[in-house]
């Protein structure tokens, strides 16, 4: 396996208060790994540290080896690509031009043959094609979500960052867009980190999940060996059964556990 990000001693924090505090881990190539964890764990912290959006008071993020923190945005933005939870501004152009955003890491003067093109690609990879002259703005949640991920596919990165990328989508667009981005990795040996909320879309879809506290990593491994009852209980203060369907396990929540170490249902 080749790793492809690691994350050495990673600090960020908000007026004083440390959200990651020598944060460390290492990613193989090839892998859908799906963060979990509480409100304020620092999931998206993470997130917006790896690919810049937020910078890091101390600690190396690397990338096939290389400092990202020590290259230039553009120079970064060849190798990460970030998608957001949802548009973080009302794009007033067509799909087309959003999904051509992503080309900017690699443009000179203008777009060539070669970036339209390769815009082109992924909208139909992503079976799109035909919205390339609609306006963002009118597009259903999930056809916007879709449309964010073309826009950092067209940035021809080798990873991926999304950060809640189904929290606002119905189940059939959460299936739908899962079932890509594992399609994606599998395909072009991406690599995908993924902040996600929901533990058990997480489980079906991830090869490995880190599940944060605090922000540090509680546990790390594939699915079966994360969503057990006692991490559970120490990092989310429910108690819950674990059953397995299909080929991964599932989270069925049974009560809150309170300060005293009681449980309460409701």
């Amino acid at each position: 396996m080749i790793n492809k990000l690691t994350v050495n001693n990673l600090t960020f924090g908000y007026t004083g208060i440390d959200v990651l505090r020598d944060f460390s881990m290492t990613i193989g190539d090839g892998r859908i790994v799906s963060i979990v964890g509480p409100n304020g764990s620092g999931k998206s912290t993470l997130i917006k540290c790896i690919d810049r959006i937020l910078e890091p008071r101390s600690g190396d993020v690397l990338v096939d080896r290389k400092n990202l923190l020590k290259m230039n945005r553009k120079q970064a933005a060849r190798r990460v690509a970030y998608v957001p939870q949802n548009s973080l501004r009302v794009f007033t152009h067509t799909v087309f031009d959003v999904v051509l955003m992503g080309r900017r890491p690699h443009l000179g003067w203008k777009a060539n043959e070669q970036d339209e093109g390769k815009v082109w690609e992924v909208l139909r990879l992503l079976g799109i094609e035909e919205l390339a002259l609609a306006f963002f703005s009118e597009l259903s949640g999930g056809q916007q979500q879709k449309v964010l991920i073309a826009r950092a596919l067209a940035q021809d990165t080798g990873i991926l960052l999304l950060d809640e990328p189904t929290s606002n989508l119905d189940i059939w667009h959460q299936i739908d867009v899962m079932e890509i981005l594992r399609t994606l990795v599998r395909k072009q040996r991406l690599t995908a980190i993924i902040a996600i909320h929901d533990l058990n879309m997480a489980a079906r879809y991830s090869d490995r999940m880190l599940m944060m506290k605090k922000g540090k990593i509680l546990a790390n491994g594939v699915p079966d060996d994360v969503l057990i009852p006692e991490n559970l209980e120490a990092v989310y203060g429910i108690k819950a059964t674990v059953k397995r369907i299909g080929d991964s396990p599932f989270v069925i929540p049974l009560s809150r556990v309170l300060a005293d170490g009681r449980s309460r249902m409701g």
